[in-house]
This record gives structure tokens, C-alpha cells and sequence, in this order.
């Protein structure tokens, strides 16, 4: 039922920063959580991060305090803070709720 779209994604060199958005059709508060997902080729989508409706994040361990979950004032829009990027972090980043997926935006770190 919600149309998410993702964007933010770009090349970056390693240790670099960007910030992904996922925006909604509608309020992100309707859902128990929305979550940031990533997806390499020939690999399944592993889970980021994730952001309650009473603001609690989680993140993978691989994480490892680079990246950061947000709200941002408008109730429809989601952020993912990447901070000190990898090589290994290039895949295509996804945003989810309730099971429902946006198109990914692509994040690619060069060495």
C-alpha cells in the first residue's frame, strides 16, 4: 500500500559520507518499524538498520557506530547517515515497511 522511493546514493571514495532518504506516500509512523536493507549481486539483502515508531534504532554489527537512522520532521521521510565508508558497503541500499520495498538507490565506495 505505501510507495517508498530511496535516493541519496552516489560514488564516494573510502572514508567518505553520504545520506540516503527513503520518503513514503504516506506517514512512516503507520508501521511498527521501517528498516534499510542492502544488496550486493549474487547475494541476498542483509539487514542495516532500523528505526521504531518510538524513534529505538538498531543496526547490524557491521555497522559498528558508521551509520546513522533518522527521522526527519516531515512523518514520511527516513534517513541513513553513511559515515566512514567501505568498499565493502557498495551494494544498492533499500528501504522497507510493513514488507513493502522502494526501487534502491545505488551506493558505490571506491578505494
Amino acid at each position: 500500500q505505501v510507495h517508498l522511493v530511496e535516493s541519496g546514493g552516489g560514488l564516494v571514495q573510502s572514508g567518505g559520507s553520504l545520506r540516503l532518504s527513503c520518503t513514503a506516500s504516506r506517514s512512516l509512523f503507520t508501521y511498527s518499524s521501517v528498516r534499510w536493507h542492502r544488496q550486493t549481486p549474487g547475494t541476498q539483502r542483509e539487514f542495516v538498520a532500523s528505526i521504531t515508531n518510538s524513534n529505538a534504532a538498531s543496526y547490524a554489527d557491521f555497522v559498528k557506530g558508521r551509520f546513522i537512522i533518522s527521522r526527519d520532521s516531515a512523518p514520511n521521510i527516513v534517513y541513513l547517515d553513511l559515515h566512514s565508508l567501505k568498499p565493502e558497503d557498495t551494494a544498492v541500499y533499500y528501504c522497507a515497511a510493513n514488507g513493502w520495498w522502494g526501487q534502491g538507490t545505488q551506493v558505490t565506495v571506491s578505494s
